[in-house]
């Protein structure tokens, strides 16, 4: 396949998003999210309960803005307007299980989100290419040229990355996801999860909310509650492609009380 080389038109629409990720203990690659005790002991100290304030301020910090973005507005809402299909590059078959198990537990817990995975990369608008740690400065600069995979070398070091490709309407029309294959499980899952979550909008990180993944200081390596609400939040029917964040602003409550509903459902949360 070849890499990503987007034409000028596109690249100024372009959006991309980093995590740099601190390498975890190597871990059998059979083991899956549920058998880490990384994660494990994350799952048993996870907040759950939040207030709408707490929730709404999340989701403005990471739906509008971008932690690093080639040009174009980032002060709208910017979603996949349709079904999104996830295709692998990869010949390492056990993290192509683990990957679709995590868009398979996206799809589950995002209830307006059509999401799978697609063995075709012509039926794909979402790519994602595994490679090794040693080859991903290779594959950044295939993507992004040279110049810019030196920006992100130097400014973030980054170990994933994803990016996305909006229209005029502030629709996703394409994303792309970089993940390393041998960094280890957590490493794995975490990077997974995050970038996945991000080229689906919610490109935007920020340090002073404590409880989202999109939050270089914080490690998951599973779909939280709280990124759950985010994801919810901005696939909602009423949460539109374009919108400002007045307009948003002005769904909100309703959106978010059909959103808790669900969360709570989903996640068999108590009162």
């Amino acid at each position: 396949m070849s890499a990503l080389n987007p034409s000028s038109a596109a690249l100024r629409s372009a959006l991309l998003a980093f995590a740099a990720l601190t390498c975890a203990p190597d871990i059998a690659p059979s083991a899956i999210a549920g058998e880490l005790p990384a994660i494990a002991s994350r799952q048993r100290a996870e907040k759950k309960s939040f207030t709408d304030g707490e929730i709404v301020d999340g989701f403005l910090k990471t739906a509008f803005g971008a932690e690093y973005h080639l040009a174009g507005r980032v002060d709208r809402i910017r979603k996949f307007d349709g079904p999104v299909r996830v295709y692998a590059e990869s010949d390492r078959a056990d993290r192509k299980v683990q990957l679709a198990k995590v868009v398979a537990d996206i799809g589950k817990r995002v209830q307006h989100l059509d999401i799978a995975m697609t063995d075709t990369n012509e039926a794909a608008n979402v790519r994602v290419k595994l490679v090794r740690d040693r080859d991903l400065f290779r594959t950044i600069s295939g993507f992004y040229g040279a110049e810019k995979a030196r920006e992100i070398r130097t400014s973030l070091d980054p170990q994933c990355l994803s990016g996305f490709r909006k229209n005029d309407n502030f629709e996703i029309e394409h994303s792309d996801v970089i993940l390393t294959v041998d960094n280890g499980d957590f490493v794995f899952l975490d990077c997974a999860y995050e970038e996945l979550l991000q080229s689906l909008g919610p490109i935007n990180d920020t340090t002073s909310v404590p409880w989202t993944m999109f939050n270089d200081n914080v490690s998951m390596g599973y779909f939280d509650v709280y990124d759950q609400y985010i994801l919810n939040l901005l696939y909602d029917p009423r949460i539109k492609a374009g919108m400002t964040v007045a307009e948003v602003k002005a769904v909100l409550p309703q959106v978010l009380a059909d959103v808790r509903a669900w969360v709570k459902q989903v996640n068999d949360l108590k009162e």
